[in-house]
């Protein structure tokens, strides 16, 4: 009996051990690799595959899109006893921005990943929840979604390289040891597909964003969000904007973006190097946040000058059956100058943390 009972702590230490896990952090070392790193890392503990972009029917109706898929990690949850049964919380997010009509669609899912519910393939890039699915397909990307007589099929095809954010693909988002994600985007994809819509099915075409980060400890107790925006010019340039925002209204210096030129070439811009200035805001009466609505962007050294106005106010989301935040994603318009010359564009403007305090 005396040594059964020497037994039982180690027994329940054993358990214990057999029970934790502890997510990696993002540090610097990692090479990221493509396509192997399109797949899902479940050693870290937050990870989304973003998709944005606009699209034009054949009678020239025009259209925004977004198509996002999250995987949240729970092993450091585990209670368990048998942690093979224990799985990540997938969920996903689509949204349709009818920009003459000023209509606004959105639809969400949540599931774990128990049978083939839901899920993100580890060998190769496929995500799906339940018949929402995103896959890589020889260079092409494939988006299927369907939802109570809304659908979105496209075929996205990379026009440029993709292209690593931060320091070679580590994104920082605050100070101290992996506070940060790993973090690259397909900045032009050439779509087409089509798209049913109001009962009616047609085909369009037109330009998306694809954006992967995946990372364990990005965002600390200082920290209310941020404001991400992503510009993509007809002179064959791309912007991106990744503003973090202090509880006390300051922007975080870890603020960053990356400017990617006609050829595919970057250029890292540090907080200092770029400005934006908001020009106007709209109150949602659903949540009651306040958001910006209207910005101008200047990046001096590459004498860049842009003013970029949402297609409508209203394209905010309310996910109560997911995230369960709050936030605002849009379609947007471009317009100013790029060293000396008038330009246009298209952007996609996503902000958080303005309806209540954000969780990732």
């Amino acid at each position: 009996m005396g040594n059964q009972r020497q037994l039982i702590p180690l027994f329940l230490g054993l358990l214990l051990l057999a029970s934790s896990f502890t997510y990696q952090a993002a540090l610097p070392g990692r090479k990221l690799s493509l396509p192997r790193d399109h797949a899902s890392h479940p050693d870290f503990k937050t990870e989304w595959w973003y998709y944005t972009g606009h699209l034009r029917t054949e009678e020239g109706r025009d259209y925004g899109y977004q198509v996002t898929f999250f995987r949240f990690g729970l092993r450091d949850r585990q209670e368990e006893k048998e942690p093979h049964s224990f799985t990540d919380l997938y969920m996903a997010h689509f949204a349709l921005s009818d920009k003459q009509g000023k209509k606004f669609y959105f639809r969400e899912r949540a599931n774990r990943g128990y049978g083939d519910k839901a899920g993100a393939r580890t060998d190769r890039y496929q995500v799906w929840n339940e018949d929402w699915k995103v896959e890589e397909r020889g260079k092409s990307h494939l988006i299927e979604i369907r939802d109570r007589g809304v659908a979105l099929k496209l075929v996205l095809s990379p026009l440029k390289p993709p292209v690593l954010h931060g320091e070679g693909g580590l994104s920082r988002k605050g100070e101290g040891p992996g506070r940060a994600s790993y973090y690259y985007s397909y900045t032009r994809l050439g779509a087409e597909g089509e798209l049913e819509w109001e009962g009616k099915k047609t085909p369009v075409r037109g330009l998306s964003w694809m954006d992967h980060e995946f990372g364990s400890d990005q965002l600390g107790e200082d920290q209310a969000g941020w404001d991400w925006f992503s510009i993509q010019l007809e002179n064959n340039t791309e912007i991106m904007l990744y503003l973090i925002r202090r509880r006390d209204g300051s922007l975080d210096p870890n603020s960053s973006g990356t400017l990617v030129y006609g050829n595919g070439a970057t250029r890292r811009l540090l907080r200092h190097e770029f400005s934006v200035e908001v020009l106007d805001h709209w109150k949602s009466a659903r949540s009651g946040a306040d958001y910006p609505m209207r910005w101008k962007v200047t990046i001096p050294a590459e004498k860049i000058l842009l003013e970029i106005r949402p297609s409508f106010s209203d394209q905010e989301l309310e996910t109560r059956k997911s995230t369960r935040v709050s936030y605002w994603e849009g379609a947007a318009q471009v317009e100013g100058t790029y060293r000396g010359k008038a330009v246009a564009g298209l952007s996609y403007v996503e902000m958080t943390g303005y309806a209540g305090k954000l969780k990732v």
